[in-house]
């Protein structure tokens, strides 16, 4: 990914599998995610620090960022002390699970500094928090929903029960400056048809691309987040408008332009350009 390019992909890999790692690192993922929670069994957590650590000192096509273990259990303090032992130029941010306070990443960033946050908002409480845990410092660039954990927490069993807390996600990040939050994960790697129809959701609910557990799903999430044909030259007609007028106005076809309208058109260009 070059700098400057929005990131619609991001690829989960668990860190105790280099070799797994190193084929996320050419998937043409726009994100790459070393995973030392949930993918790592009890058995492998110190096998998988020390790959990731070996890793991560050299820098890597790709951002990284890594995944550590809950930030209320001891296993935390053990990943953060394997990547901040000595400078690690291949970490591009860290991925924070069960975050449910911004107290906690204040306590985090004593050991953490400047490394890019990414907060993972998994239960009621956390959500119920969720602006605050998004503008917790200027290390926090980021924020997403953990929807398996919070279905978990919910009670929910059907997909539009998350509807709220996706939509109060949303909000949460841009009301922070932060940008817009990717989907979470689909869990079912061969229902690429429930893919599609899900990131095609995800999008009308102001959602910015997506995580994955695997490849194959990655081609399917930059399709259903980079804009249409029909889009793109809606976007530059307003653009163009706006280029030549002052002020409001309406386009010939009748759609009204203003700043918001423009402002959204830009934004779809520079997706765009992605092609």
């Amino acid at each position: 990914m070059t700098t400057g390019t929005i990131p619609l992909t991001w690829l989960y890999a668990p860190g105790d599998r280099p070799d797994l790692v190193a084929k996320a690192l050419v998937s043409g993922a726009d994100v790459v995610i070393v995973d030392l929670e949930d993918a790592v069994a009890p058995d492998r957590k110190d096998h998988a620090r020390s790959a990731t650590a070996e890793l991560l000192t050299d820098p890597q096509p790709v951002p990284v960022h890594v995944r550590v273990n809950a930030l209320d259990g001891p296993l935390a303090e053990q990943d953060l002390k394997s990547l901040f032992a000595a400078p690690l130029p291949g970490l591009a941010g860290l991925r924070l699970p069960k975050v449910t306070s911004p107290d906690l990443i204040t306590r985090l960033t004593a050991t953490t500094g400047a490394t890019p946050l990414y907060a993972l908002l998994e239960s009621a409480l956390a959500v119920e928090h969720a602006h605050a845990i998004a503008a917790a410092g200027p290390a926090v660039r980021g924020i997403a929903l953990g929807e398996a954990d919070l279905r978990a927490d919910l009670g929910v069993r059907h997909d539009a029960g998350l509807d709220w807390s996706r939509s109060r996600v949303v909000v949460a990040a841009r009301a922070a400056g932060l940008p817009a939050p990717a989907q979470s994960v689909h869990p079912d790697i061969r229902d690429l048809e429930g893919l599609a129809a899900s990131c095609a959701h995800g999008r009308a609910l102001g959602f910015l691309g997506r995580a994955a557990i695997h490849p194959r799903q990655l081609p399917l999430i930059a399709r259903a987040y980079l804009p249409t044909t029909h889009e793109v030259e809606e976007a530059e007609a307003v653009v163009r408008a706006a280029a030549t007028e002052r002020g409001a106005q309406a386009l010939p076809n009748g759609a009204f332009v203003d700043a918001a309208v423009v402002a959204l058109a830009r934004r779809t260009l520079a997706l765009a350009e992605r092609r």
